[in-house]
Formats: structure tokens, C-alpha cells, sequence
């Protein structure tokens, strides 16, 4: 195990810790982060550590505290986002404070009027006569809004773009403020304290991201926030699988024959689902290292992209539903080490991010025109 994922797995055992109180008061997961701070994660990728170790992570903390596991999956998408060009010296000048402070980046990317449809903007940057820009977004959620030290937020590069020609601007919380507009009490991942805000912004013009959201998106933001979001969640269905794994044990000669099956049915479908993640990650990152990265530039990469999200979403909730099941009265009850409960509600939340609907309909759509090889 590398210096960075024994760090990591410490900080696992605080989170963990805490992962019931973080739960039950829906706050954030503040030990966690802490612990994750203190071992130089937050700027892991900045740092040199590869890709696959960051995804790996992301599945020890899944198992847990989804909470912070999430909260560290959304700072790595966007700190990629920030590493996916040479062609920007104010990121890495920002980059290097990063990895001295160990600064949290949070997530703007939703916003209200556009349907849930992330690939386009109603607010915009804004030239001002002094020569720096705002900008005034209206978000539905704001990933650990108030808990973030700085935020990448996507827009339209000028009041006159149309609502797809996007930027991500990457602005510091002391040039930003932040309205808040509503509360955070969900059914699941209680603790990553996302309510909505309109966040307004100022910034300088070099603070815009050299490349177009179109080609971000789909080279960077879109696949690695699939693959982190799914070891994420993979590790949840770890966490559950083992729990049913140890109630089918502790019943010993005894076992119920039938729970003892649905046990291994439960083991053939988490294994699958973590060998289409291990597959998906390879053919990415080989993809990613190409120069150009044409490959990721494809209606066929889109199409992998989203079903490897929607594929991995739908099995690990029913991963969960599964372990319940076999676990019995011990899994129903919050008071047992056997508890799905948690598990089951955070899963939940995996076809919700991106909607799983929305991705089935851009599917469908590229299914019409995509030869699959």
C-alpha cells in the first residue's frame, strides 16, 4: 500500500467514527476532512499521485463515511479539471497554494431554469470597466456550499453566448459570496451539506478556464466524475455486501440455505460491476494520455461514459436492497452493526446525481447514430 492510501485509510477509520453522527444531524463531515487534510490528500492529484490510487480512495471512504467520500470525489473532479491543461499559469500558481493550505474546492455547476441539463448556462462572466468580471449564478446545490474554500463554477463565456458555449471559472472565497437559498435535509449523503445558493462572483479574466466546457466536459469533468463517483459507490456496496456476508456467517451450520445463495448472487453481481469499472478506468485513462485525446471527443465515449454511470448507480442500490434482505431484522434496525440502513438511503442517491433519466435520453439519442465495435 503507497504512503498516500495508508493516509487515506486513516483518515477512513476517523470518518468513520463519526459517520453516525454525520448522518443522523446531516452535518459535515468535518473530522473526516480534517484527517484527510492533515494527510496532504486534498492535493493528491496536484502532488503526482496517479489516478487509479485517487479512485481508490474514493472507495475506501465510500465504505466509511459516503459523506466524506463524496466531499473528497468532488474536490479531486474539479482539481482535474484544473490539471487538464498546460495552457493555464494562473492554475498552477493556484495549484501550489492549494497544496500548501490543502484547500477545498466546491462544485457550481447546477442551475435553476435549465432543467437539470449541466451542458448549458443562464448566467454568464461579466466584463466590468475596472477589467475584472462577475458573474451571478442561481444553483439549485452547491456541493459543501458553505463549507468550501473556493469554487469551480461553469457559465456562458459572455452575456451574448448562447447557452451552451460554456466556461468553468475557478473563483476564491474571498471573492465570492454566497446567498443561501434553502436548507439541506435529505433522504441520503446527509452530510455533504449541499443547499442551494446564488453565488456571486469577481474575479480576473485569467481566472477562466482556457477551455471550452465542451471540451472539458468531455475529456475530464464528465468521465472523471463517473469513475469517482462509481468507485464511490462501489464501496458502499462493499460495506453492505460484507455486513450480509458476516450475518449469513454468524448463523454458522445454521444459515438459511436460501440467504446463504441470494449471498453468492450478491457476490456475482458486485463483482461485476467492479470489473466494468476496472475496464472503464483503464480504456480512460489510456484514452486521456493520447495526445489530442481524440477518442474522448466521440458520441461513443459519451455513450460509455453515461452507462457505466447509470449501470454502476442502478447495481449498487440494488446491491444494497440486497444485503437488507439478507441481513433481515438485524440490517432493518439503525441500532445493529448490521445496519443497511444508511448504505441503502446513500445509494440511493447515485441515480439522482446526473440524472439517470436525463443520461437514458441522451443514450437513446446517440444509440440511433453510434456504431458500437
Amino acid at each position: 500500500m503507497s504512503d498516500f492510501l495508508a493516509g487515506v485509510a486513516a483518515a477512513a477509520t476517523v470518518a468513520a467514527e463519526h459517520v453516525d453522527a454525520v448522518d443522523r444531524d446531516a452535518r459535515f463531515p468535518q473530522e473526516g476532512i480534517d484527517a484527510l487534510k492533515d494527510g496532504r490528500a486534498l492535493s493528491a492529484l496536484a502532488d503526482g499521485v496517479p489516478f487509479a490510487e485517487v479512485a481508490e480512495a474514493c472507495r475506501v471512504l465510500g465504505r466509511a463515511c459516503s459523506a466524506t467520500g463524496m466531499v473528497f470525489a468532488m474536490h479531486q473532479i474539479e482539481v482535474a479539471c484544473l490539471l487538464s491543461t498546460d495552457e493555464w499559469p494562473w492554475a498552477k500558481g493556484y495549484l501550489a497554494e492549494l497544496s500548501r493550505e490543502q484547500r477545498l474546492i466546491g462544485s457550481v455547476t447546477s442551475e435553476i431554469g435549465t432543467g437539470g441539463d449541466m451542458g448549458r448556462s443562464i448566467s454568464s462572466v461579466e466584463p466590468q470597466p475596472d477589467g475584472t468580471c462577475t458573474l451571478v449564478k442561481q444553483a439549485p446545490t452547491v456541493s459543501y456550499g458553505e463549507y468550501a474554500d473556493d469554487f469551480l463554477t461553469t457559465t456562458r463565456r459572455a452575456p451574448d453566448a448562447d447557452g451552451g458555449d460554456q466556461v468553468a471559472v475557478m473563483h476564491l472565497r474571498d471573492q465570492t459570496t454566497m446567498q443561501k437559498n434553502g436548507t439541506w435535509d435529505p433522504l441520503g449523503m446527509r452530510g455533504t451539506c449541499s443547499p442551494g445558493f446564488v453565488v456571486s462572483a469577481t474575479f480576473a479574466p485569467e481566472q477562466v478556464h482556457p477551455t471550452p466546457y465542451v471540451t472539458l466536459g468531455a475529456e475530464t469533468m464528465v468521465p472523471v466524475s463517473h469513475l469517482l463517483w462509481s468507485h464511490l459507490w462501489v464501496g458502499i456496496a462493499v460495506e453492505a455486501f460484507e455486513r450480509a456476508k458476516k450475518s449469513v456467517k454468524a448463523a454458522g451450520p445454521n444459515a438459511n440455505s436460501v440467504k446463504a445463495q441470494r449471498l453468492s448472487e450478491l457476490h456475482n453481481q458486485l463483482s461485476g460491476t467492479r470489473a466494468q469499472l476496472a475496464e472503464a478506468m483503464e480504456r480512460w485513462q489510456r484514452e486521456y494520455a493520447e495526445p489530442g485525446r481524440p477518442a474522448l471527443q466521440t458520441m461513443s465515449a459519451t455513450l460509455r461514459h453515461n452507462v457505466l454511470k447509470t449501470s454502476v448507480s442502478r447495481s449498487v442500490a440494488s446491491i444494497c436492497q440486497g444485503a437488507l434482505e439478507i441481513t433481515g431484522i438485524a440490517g432493518f434496525r439503525n441500532d445493529s452493526p448490521l445496519a443497511i440502513g444508511r448504505l441503502l438511503r446513500d445509494s440511493l442517491s447515485a441515480s439522482l446525481m446526473v440524472s439517470n433519466d436525463r443520461l437514458h435520453e441522451t443514450n437513446a439519442s446517440l444509440l440511433m447514430v453510434v456504431k458500437e465495435g
